[in-house]
């Protein structure tokens, strides 16, 4: 994430005002390499936590193209999914329809791939696009960093959240702890002032 440019550090003020020290943009993955290694670690997740879906589905645009290199992830362990995505607006032309690729019926088990979730907004608009098109089984979320980090309202974090608010567990790849324990152990090499910022931030806003 850092040496791709979606992880940086200095003052940044978040959608939510508050004064973060890090902030995280994965619209700054932009290679093959960067999309095919991220893939890689999102099949690996999977695969660790015992997952089995038998199709993924990324919500757009941030998840479209997770969810097909995650698949390709997948399929280089050996493991063949399919995959989905919707569009933002429904084709009213050739095949028509909101679904492109695997079309959803009914007892599929449905994976969610998404970058982060920040408020549970995209979660909230994704799970009706999924459930008007087939009664599936939806295992589960997975995303690439848990900012374990307190919601506008409440002490738990948008995680937590989405877990309690709708049944379905969040699996991450990384999380603001892990950014934290690679500055400690310099295998993230960066000022080391912000780890300091880092420490008091979770301090204020921080979730275990």
């Amino acid at each position: 994430m850092y040496e791709s440019g979606v992880l940086t550090f200095g003052d940044f003020t978040l959608k939510s005002g508050r004064k973060a020290p890090y902030f995280v943009n994965t619209g700054n993955y932009r290679t093959g390499e960067q999309i095919a290694k991220l893939g890689e670690f999102y099949a690996q997740c999977i695969a660790e936590a015992g997952l089995k879906p038998d199709v993924l589905y990324g919500p757009a645009y941030k998840g479209i193209p997770l969810c097909v290199a995650t698949a390709i992830g997948l399929a280089k362990m050996g493991v063949n999914v399919d995959y989905c995505f919707n569009r933002k607006e429904a084709k009213d032309h050739g095949e028509g329809g909101v679904i492109v690729g695997h079309q959803l019926k009914d007892g599929d088990k449905v994976l969610i791939i998404e970058d982060v979730i920040t408020a549970g907004t995209a979660i909230r608009e994704t799970l009706p696009v999924i459930q008007s098109a087939a009664d599936v089984d939806i295992l589960g979320v997975v995303i690439s960093i848990d900012r374990m980090e307190k919601g506008k309202t409440g002490d738990k974090s948008a995680v937590q959240e989405v877990n309690d608010e709708f049944g379905i567990k969040v699996y991450n790849i990384s999380s603001v702890a892990d950014i934290i324990d690679s500055i400690k152990n310099g295998s993230l090499d960066v000022d080391k002032k912000y780890l300091d910022k880092m420490i008091d931030y979770r301090k204020l806003y921080g979730v275990e």
